[in-house]
Formats: C-alpha cells, sequence, structure tokens
C-alpha cells in the first residue's frame, strides 16, 4: 500500500500497521481499537523543527496543536523532541503539565477563555496567552493585577484570508469568531490598547487561516498581510513584534486522490517569503512559530472495527455495519471527511464491494463512509480506518453511552497499551449519589 508508509499487507494477506498484524491487534486489544506509530509522531516533530530552525532562524519552533490529539503520551513525545504545545483548553493545560511539559513552552488559545480559564494559565505560568479580543484582554489584565504578576500574551489577528478548505474548518476570514479583524481597523485598535496595559506584556501576533490546506499560496497571502500590519504597528504605534505565530493547517493524504505534501520544501517557500516581505516592508524578521497538529499525527494512526452486518438492498445500496461509528470518529458526520477504508482481514484481495460504512449508533447519519470499495466482508472481519490519529480520539463521545475505545501506540515493532478502554463502571463514575445531599 502506498498511501503512507506505515500501512503495508502481509504474507497472510492481512493489513499490516507499522508491521504488526491488524488483525492480531484486534484479537489482542478488541475492537474498537484507535493505534499510533509512536516512531511516525517523532518522525514527523523532526521534519518540522529542522525545516523551520532552517528556514526562518534558530530561535523559531514547531508548536504542536494538541486538540489533534491529547492524552499525556503525546507530550512525552513532543517534549522528548523539543517541541512546543499549544493548548485550547484548562484541561488540555492539565493534561500537558501533568505529563511534565514545560508551562513556559505552552501556548494557550480560544476564543471564550473563561475567567477561570486565564486565572488558571497565570497561576501556572504559562508562557503566551492568545489573547482573542477586547473583552478577554480586559478580564485578563484584572487577573494579573489581582495576581500581582506580569502575563506575556500574542494577540490572534485574523487576516481575512479565505484558504478554499471546508467551511468549517475555515478559521481566517473576517467573518470568524476567531480573533481580530485587520480590514476592520479592529486589529491596530487591540494592538494600540494592549500596549497600555499595566500588567500585560505584547509580545507579538497570532494567525490561524485554517486546516487541512495542500496549496503554500494561502499562507504566503497570509504572511503577507501579517507582516505589512507589522509594518503598519511600527509606523503608526512605534511597536515592533518580536514573535510571530503563523498557525497550522498543512493538510494530510487521506485518499489516494489528495496530493502529496512535501512540508520541508512548503516551510522553505515560506521563510523565502519571509525574508523578501521583511525587506520590502522594512520590519525586523520575528521570531516565528507554526501549530502543527494532523500533520505531525494523522498519517500515524489508524482505527480498527469489526463487521458486524452486511446488509444488502437491491436497486438501493449495501451497508457494512461495524462496532464503532460516530462515537470514536464523528469527522464524516460533521463534515463527510473522506477516508481510505479497507476489509483488514482480506486487504490482499481485490475491492470490489460497493458500500456505505455505518456505525452502530441509534443514528441514521451515524456512518463513517459512503460508496466505497473494499473487499467484501463477513462477520467478523476486521475493517481498518486509515490515517486516523487526528481529531478521532480527542473528538471521541459516549453517545449512546458506548465506552470511548482505548489507544495503542506502537514503536520498533511492539505495540503498548497508552490508552485503556473505558468501562460501564466509567460511565456512571461521576453520577450523583441519590442518597447523599449537596
Amino acid at each position: 500500500m502506498v498511501l503512507h508508509s506505515i500501512y503495508d499487507i502481509n504474507e497472510k494477506g492481512h493489513l499490516t500497521v507499522s508491521g504488526l498484524d491488524s488483525t492480531e491487534l484486534a484479537k489482542e486489544y478488541g475492537t474498537p481499537l484507535y493505534l499510533l506509530d509512536t516512531d511516525h509522531v517523532r518522525k514527523m516533530c523532526r521534519t518540522y523543527k529542522e525545516a523551520m530552525e532552517e528556514s526562518f532562524g534558530s530561535d523559531s519552533k514547531p508548536v504542536y496543536a494538541g486538540k489533534a490529539l491529547c492524552y499525556s503520551g503525546i507530550y512525552k513525545i513532543i517534549k522528548d523532541e523539543g517541541l512546543y504545545a499549544d493548548c485550547v483548553s484548562s484541561g488540555e493545560l492539565y493534561i500537558a503539565t501533568k505529563a511534565g511539559f514545560d508551562p513556559e513552552h505552552i501556548f494557550f488559545h480560544g476564543n471564550n477563555k473563561t475567567d477561570e480559564d486565564l486565572r488558571y494559565a497565570a497561576v501556572l505560568g504559562i508562557g503566551h496567552i492568545v489573547v482573542d479580543g477586547d473583552d478577554e484582554l480586559d478580564a485578563l489584565e484584572a487577573i494579573a493585577s489581582n495576581l500581582g504578576t506580569n502575563v506575556h500574551i500574542i494577540l490572534r489577528i485574523t487576516p481575512g484570508i479565505d484558504p478554499h478548505t471546508h467551511k468549517k474548518i475555515i478559521t481566517g476570514n473576517v467573518d470568524s469568531k476567531f480573533g481580530t479583524a485587520i480590514k476592520t481597523g479592529q486589529a491596530k485598535e487591540i494592538v494600540k490598547k494592549a500596549l497600555s496595559k499595566k500588567n500585560i506584556i505584547l509580545d507579538g501576533l497570532h494567525c490561524h487561516i485554517g486546516s487541512q490546506i495542500f496549496e503554500t499560496e494561502p499562507f504566503v497571502d497570509a504572511l503577507d498581510i501579517m507582516i505589512k500590519f507589522m509594518s503598519e504597528l511600527k509606523k503608526d504605534l512605534g511597536y515592533e513584534t518580536s514573535l510571530l505565530n503563523l498557525g497550522g493547517g498543512f493538510g494530510v493524504r487521506y485518499t489516494e486522490k489528495d496530493p502529496v505534501i512535501n512540508y520541508t520544501a512548503n516551510i522553505e517557500k515560506l521563510g523565502e517569503e519571509l525574508s523578501r516581505l521583511c525587506l520590502l516592508y522594512d520590519v525586523r524578521k520575528p521570531v516565528i512559530y507554526m501549530e502543527p497538529g494532523r500533520s505531525i499525527v494523522a498519517a500515524a494512526g489508524a482505527t480498527l472495527y469489526t463487521c458486524g452486518t452486511v446488509k444488502e438492498i437491491p436497486g438501493f445500496r449495501n451497508y457494512v455495519s461495524v462496532d464503532g461509528g460516530m462515537t470514536d470518529d464523528p469527522r464524516y458526520t460533521l463534515y463527510q471527511s473522506e477516508y481510505t477504508i479497507v476489509n483488514a482481514t482480506k486487504a490482499g484481495e481485490e475491492a470490489d464491494f460497493e458500500c456505505t460504512i455505518s456505525g452502530r449508533c441509534c443514528e441514521s447519519g451515524d456512518l463513517l463512509a459512503e460508496n466505497i470499495k473494499i473487499r467484501k466482508p463477513s462477520r467478523g472481519d476486521i475493517i481498518a480506518t486509515l490515517v486516523t490519529g487526528a481529531y478521532n480520539y480527542s473528538m471521541a463521545s459516549n453517545y449512546n453511552m458506548i465506552p470511548r475505545a482505548p489507544l495503542v501506540e506502537i514503536s520498533r515493532g511492539k505495540a503498548n497499551l497508552a490508552v485503556r478502554r473505558e468501562t460501564f463502571e466509567d460511565l456512571i463514575s461521576r453520577d450523583a449519589d441519590p442518597t447523599k445531599k449537596g
């Protein structure tokens, strides 16, 4: 198989993930089951780190976006590899710091951070709080003043870019819940306001234009807009930006029709544009951060299911039902994300059966794919969805009170349980005892 290097077919005709027989892993750990090749994760961390240092300068850093995949083990890996972390909730902050991640190496995001979130981040000593708007800036100043501390921030700015991706994962256009727009004049005003705050230290700017973007042009456009804006701030406010976070968004190959991305070449192009634009607009070259998440972990993953029923409806369609679905992978239900799905038990045989892969939830929309071809399965066959390292485990739910699946790490040919399967007892562990008051 050529989609990504971790997938192959062995002599038994079974799908292998990182050299291990997927059907044997399913037998050992049960299904549904998340698999993650941590060697591949480390490889992608190094790709970004080396490319950014070469193209932007030695101070530049990749900042892993934990929303893509968040559990204790991932923070230990990115810490080992010298990356910083991007967290978007107090829960992610808690997991990262409990895993031993340095709070000073964390960027804290969110378009609606509560006072409790901001206070928690300030007390932890988070390196940079990414302030999303006026109300948050005022609240953070009050909290920092009350704590008797100074807080380092960067401001999230919306550059007004349409990256031509799915509308639900665009984040950098003017009409967005995220950030403050340059086009309306509000971005310059919030910079002026931040500079006036006594307990706020403004270190730079942030932008993010969207996700699953294959072209470099939208990033070049965003860079142009942001460097020009930096020039205006220097001229009008006397403020020179020392840090620019370009966010994430590089795409990942989910199917054979998706293009292969050369992340190093893309970053090199951005580095060339950065140098040109800083010279053009007469600004000091800032330290550059980027926030890869999906492109670090997606291709390192796979999800295994067991086929329950095959239902053929003559003149309509065929259904293959599995023992997971929108509870462990809601992305198709949310925005029809395409995946490569194979019958792992018969991966060496021709994919000759057109079908819709349906989940087990009591919901008509609980689907993983429609009108795809796999080898016709029988009850008990293992069905694998590939490239599921990002936004699958992290978006999982207990809908229909289905326990969430375990996550198994694979490294150097060995599998180890990283997150256990939830139990029925877990489902009621937070229920209040009706015999107790208060």
